[in-house]
């Protein structure tokens, strides 16, 4: 204990006398720069110059200021921020206000320019009245959808309390949050207020565009603030905690604003593009879908029963077949096409445009593909001749390739299906066959077979999978036949349903909502994606048959009763479909039952998205490096070793 209380000596008296000399280099630059002056001063009254000039006391760099730096009340013309030297000059281009207090938020940007020791948070402030307005709120804005903070979106306040004013009025205080999606806007004035964020795409402070992310909140608030203290850590060195003190401040409210953003559906429709990717098929893309599919009628060609229409799931996308190959033949097809689209106004009329669907390759350059495939076959059958091998008479045509999805390890209630690359004109479902076996023995076993519900070239097969147990799923040759006559070949695939031993079984019991509220409950990967979504049922939600891993829980409150996650509508004033995550993840175990008790409301909305699936992750905090404390260690244990013989 001598030893240790001796060496910590020589280290505090190394530390104390770091300045004196230059031992072994000399010392670190560890100290950040401050502020020597500023004009105007800061927090000074009766401000008229748009000019700030804040000197420091060394070389100063500053740091992404287009982005770090905040000056509010917003500006609508773009002020001018610039280091030289030692100091740092802010031009304002808009006028002054009067009776404002204005401030230049600096964040983190300041640092020395030697050796890019932080400052730290700082904020200038200036009035151009006879006060200085000193509260502050706070929060945090999240993506309403999954809970990810949005680092750098738009926060600010309004004193007028209309529900239209951030589509009129620029806001009154501005912010923009950090990478956690925390805010801090300052220099708020008493009052009452309401708080909004805006991802600004346009620079003007203003909700005008469907594709701005907005965050809307009808509660009213005045900020106030009050004493207070918080726990200060002191550190004797990295490891060891040296003492835990209370340290005064003044605590500022609201300090937990959340505000969800969303974007509402693009329903502006208008054609995006045209295409002929493959000669046999057209494409239409639209920005947004529509009841009703485009009409298609040929100018140099007859469009009458002409084509195989596939539209997507939301009608965005709709490809048209050729059933007839001369068609297919042709390289250019013009087309009118008429379709339903948002005028300046906002509302759908009908559009009708000349387009010409141009194939990307030529059918003389396909025709000479064939024949190269035909000489081909030529010369293997010469081949064969010669070596008195059974040749063919006919060049056989390629069969329709089946393509199997879903196989071939199952899970019970899973539908397979499958997929042909162009539509089908003939399904013999006689001629396919599914086989369990049972005792070493195959048996004929019960499925369905039903067409897809958008896909023309999509079967789906449905069976009472059991576990354990292994199928065979068989085809006969020409089951499949294509609109252009293409058969498909004999097809079989075995197919094994696990065994129950091979699942884990989460139960999940939900609170923290009314209980008439339709609650959608997710199983989540690591990536954040749902592998399993279920519906609750009298609070509870139930996962069978889950393999083995590691999952998290998100869940979401369906208002309008479609099983989908539903963004919002500010103009609707319609929020977005409350989102809610388990805060911690979940291990499930093969063999294992494992129940769940979840309050969804229990935690604030910002506290509940564990990190490990977040994918805006906290920048890494800019801290002062105590390189001399080390330094002095250092060469205090290399003075103990030198002089006493103690190697530490």
């Amino acid at each position: 204990m001598r030893q240790l209380t001796y060496i910590l000596f020589i280290v505090a008296a190394l530390a104390s006398c770091a300045r004196m000399g230059q031992p072994d280099g000399g010392w670190y630059d560890d100290i950040p720069p401050h502020v020597v002056s500023s004009s105007p001063a800061d927090k000074a009254v009766g401000v008229k110059s748009r000019k700030v000039v804040i000197n420091f006391n060394e070389y100063i760099k500053l740091e992404d200021a287009q982005n770090k730096v905040i000056v509010s009340p917003p500006q609508l013309e773009v002020p001018d921020i610039k280091a030289a030297g030692k100091r740092i000059i802010v031009t304002l281009k808009d006028s002054l206000k009067e009776n404002t207090t204005y401030t230049i938020d600096f964040s983190d940007a300041i640092s020395d320019n030697s050796e890019g020791n932080p400052m730290g948070n700082y904020t200038y402030s200036f009035s151009t009245g006879s006060e200085i307005d000193t509260l502050e709120v706070s929060g945090y804005v999240l993506d309403a959808k999954n809970l990810e903070p949005i680092k750098g979106i738009l926060v600010g306040l309004y004193d007028n309390l209309s529900d239209t004013i951030v589509r009129r009025e620029p806001m009154v205080r501005i912010s923009r949050t950090d990478s956690r999606g925390r805010f801090v806007i300052k220099g708020v004035a008493p009052g009452q207020y309401r708080c909004y964020a805006l991802q600004d795409a346009d620079g003007d402070f203003l909700y005008n565009q469907m594709s701005e992310k907005i965050g809307f909140l009808h509660d009213v608030f005045e900020p106030f603030c009050r004493p207070d203290t918080r726990p200060d850590t002191i550190w004797r060195d990295s490891l060891h905690i040296d003492n835990i003190v209370s340290v005064p401040y003044t605590h500022f409210f609201p300090d937990d604003i959340t505000l969800l953003a969303f974007q509402p559906v693009q329903s502006d429709r208008y054609l995006l593009k045209t295409e002929r990717s493959l000669p046999e098929k057209l494409g239409i893309y639209f920005s947004y879908g529509n009841d009703s599919l485009p009409l298609l009628r040929g100018l140099n060609y007859k469009s009458e029963d002409a084509f195989v229409v596939e539209p997507s799931e939301h009608r965005d996308t709709i490809f048209y077949w050729l059933r007839d190959t001369m068609l297919v033949n042709q390289d250019t097809l013009r087309t009118e096409l008429t379709y339903m689209m948002t005028d300046t106004l906002g509302a759908l009329v009908c559009q009708t445009d000349t387009v010409e669907f141009l194939a990307k390759q030529p059918y003389e350059k396909r025709l000479k593909e064939r024949q190269q495939e035909f000489e081909k076959w030529q010369k293997e059958q010469e081949k064969k001749k010669k070596h008195e091998e059974p040749y063919d008479t006919v060049m056989a045509p390629k069969p329709l390739r089946l393509s199997l999805t879903g196989g071939p390890s199952l899970d019970p209630g899973q539908k397979i299906y499958f997929e042909t690359p162009v539509p089908l004109a003939r399904l013999d479902t006689a001629a396919i066959h599914l086989y369990s076996m049972i005792d070493s023995v195959w048996y004929e076993a019960d499925f369905r077979v039903k067409p897809d519900r958008l896909l023309q070239r999509r079967v789906v097969i449905e069976a009472n999978w059991r576990p354990g147990v292994e199928y065979s799923l068989e085809v006969d040759s020409a089951a499949f036949e294509s609109i252009y006559g293409l058969v498909s070949d004999p097809f079989k695939e075995g197919l094994r349903v696990r065994s129950l031993d091979e699942y884990a079984t989460l139960l999940v019991t939900l609170s923290g909502v009314s209980d008439s509220a339709d609650v959608c409950v997710q199983l989540l990967e690591a990536s954040d994606e749902p592998k399993r979504q279920t519906k609750a049922d009298g609070g509870q939600a139930e996962f069978y048959y889950v393999t083995p891993g590691k999952y998290y829980l998100r869940a979401f409150v369906d208002l309008n009763g479609n099983g989908l996650w539903d963004t919002g509508d500010y103009d609707r004033d319609l929020q977005a479909e409350p989102v809610y995550y388990y805060t911690e993840a979940l291990e499930l175990k093969a063999k294992w039952d494992r129940t769940v008790t979840w309050n969804l409301t229990s935690k604030p909305r910002y506290r509940q998205k564990p990190l490990d699936i977040t994918k805006q992750k906290p920048d890494k905090e800019k801290k002062l490096r105590s390189r001399n404390a080390e330094r002095a260690r250092k060469l205090g244990i290399e003075y103990v070793r030198k002089t006493t013989g103690v190697n530490l």
